[in-house]
């Protein structure tokens, strides 16, 4: 980091050039001036702040930081680079002189990622998916210097939420505040590393609640705050004045590549929704309620009947899904969730991605000027999958299951990856969630059954389609 350092010209060497500076100076006055110096530089007669005003102790958020502060920890990432085994990169003549890393070296990212201690008992930290997303090892350095190793519990991409566990003693956690509770104006503090700047305290207000359509995770409903985020308060905590937890700093809007007073952090609310699934199943398993929806717009109220300004007009519905089974129908416009009005369509399809799977859900709906309350549950779209391990013990930690997959050459049943655990044996085995498993040791599997067989003398190879992409995952 450069600083910028002003000079400024020696007094002796200032020549006046105004005319003013050629009248005649009075008589005894650089002599008055001197003394009022000297009385001015007198101990006596020394400015200082003021520590009270009409007898009351001056407000400073000190008190509360002094608890809040050992609750916040800098995480760093390692990566392992590797390079390809042509004869001319493995001379270390030319390494040395590409500057390419040998074999198997650390590579240490600087300390741009923040995070939050939220169970000091089990060490359990909470960060953003992206700070910690593709670390093979992670590292975090506690408010009293010490550097002790992390392992990822587990991380959801949709809301940029990573937990953590540090190996470590007894751990200070932030207390966890209701953020429903927040009011836009409401005074909050920013904790984290901005640009490696570890332990950086800046405060502000809530700006705004709610706010969704931004592009920047998939689950939306972020605070907005002008408290100063910059790089590297990612993960980090947003704090009421009572030192509670409210939301994880996530994103910011710049435009100019820095701060301009508008970040984004994950309330509370949603972050614990996540979290606790994490530590439950080392992922999140999400239902599906199968409604799409659109914002009310002054149109379609019109076209509704209805004078409401807000809510989330259902546009249609998957055939036999969760929603047609609750009695919604195209129309419907959505009023409330359980008990909670509903702002737009971004909010319903966030409220509802949190809800766990099997999750019970009420619906205040508006249908031809009548207000109706429907009742539903949202689907686990992993009902019927198997545990891995039921399969071979190198699978364990996966959920996999059949599904019929649409291609251009017609419809086909094939065996899908579901949720898998982070450092599980399926998860080192290269499998990831979503993964469709296409052959296992040379066969063609196309269900259950087929892969079981295929892997009784063992697991020495898969063949997987990861994004569009053919893979092959052979034992190492």
């Amino acid at each position: 980091m450069m600083s910028r350092r002003t000079t400024s010209q020696p007094i002796e060497s200032q020549q006046a050039t105004s005319p003013h500076s050629r009248r005649r100076r009075r008589p005894g006055l650089g002599a008055a001036v001197l003394s009022l110096c000297a009385l001015l530089l007198t101990p006596a007669a020394q400015a200082a702040l003021p520590t009270a005003v009409d007898g009351q102790k001056l407000p400073s958020l000190a008190p509360m930081l002094e608890q809040v502060m050992p609750g916040v920890v800098n995480v760093a990432t390692v990566t392992r680079s590797a390079i390809a085994d042509h004869p001319l990169l493995q001379d270390p003549f030319f390494r040395r002189f590409f500057d390419i890393p040998g074999r198997q070296r650390e590579r240490e990212s600087q300390s741009l990622g923040s995070g939050v201690v939220i169970d000091g008992a089990r060490g359990i930290i909470a960060t953003n998916h992206h700070v910690v997303q593709g670390a093979d090892a992670i590292r975090v350095t506690l408010h009293d210097g010490r550097r002790v190793d992390a392992r990822l519990i587990g991380s959801d991409p949709e809301t940029d939420i990573a937990v953590l566990q540090a190996k470590s003693d007894a751990l200070t956690a932030v207390p966890l505040a209701d953020s429903d509770a927040l009011r836009v104006g409401d005074f909050v503090v920013a904790i984290g590393s901005p640009f490696g700047l570890a332990q950086t305290v800046t405060s502000g207000i809530v700006s705004a609640l709610g706010r969704t359509g931004l592009g920047i995770e998939g689950y939306e409903s972020f605070i907005q705050t002008d408290a100063s985020i910059n790089p590297g308060n990612s993960g980090g905590p947003l704090v009421n004045l009572n030192g509670e937890l409210v939301g994880i700093n996530t994103a910011i809007l710049a435009p100019g590549g820095g701060n301009v007073g508008i970040g984004f952090a994950i309330p509370t609310n949603m972050a614990r929704a996540v979290i606790e699934q994490i530590l439950a199943h080392g992922t999140v398993r999400r239902g599906l309620f199968g409604a799409a929806a659109q914002d009310l717009t002054p149109e379609l109220a019109e076209a509704l009947g209805t004078d409401a300004t807000r809510g989330a007009v259902i546009s249609s519905l998957e055939p036999d899904s969760a929603a047609e089974r609750a009695g919604l129908k195209p129309g419907d416009l959505v009023l409330a969730l359980d008990g909670k009005p509903v702002s737009s369509a971004a909010d319903l399809r966030t409220r509802i991605g949190l809800l766990r799977a099997g999750s019970p859900l009420s619906l205040s709906v508006l249908r031809k000027g009548r207000r109706l309350e429907l009742r539903g549950e949202v689907e686990d779209p992993f009902a019927d999958f198997v545990q891995g391990e039921q399969l071979h013990p190198r699978l364990e930690g996966a959920l996999l299951g059949e599904r019929i997959r649409v291609s251009p050459h017609g419809r086909r049943r094939v065996v899908q990856v579901g949720p898998l655990r982070p450092g599980s044996a399926a998860w080192l085995s290269g499998l990831r969630e979503g993964d469709i498993l296409l052959g296992a040791n040379g066969y063609e599997i196309g269900s259950l059954d087929t892969l079981r067989r295929a892997l009784q003398p063992g697991l020495d190879s898969l063949r997987v389609v990861r994004d569009g992409q053919l893979l092959l995952l052979a034992r190492r």
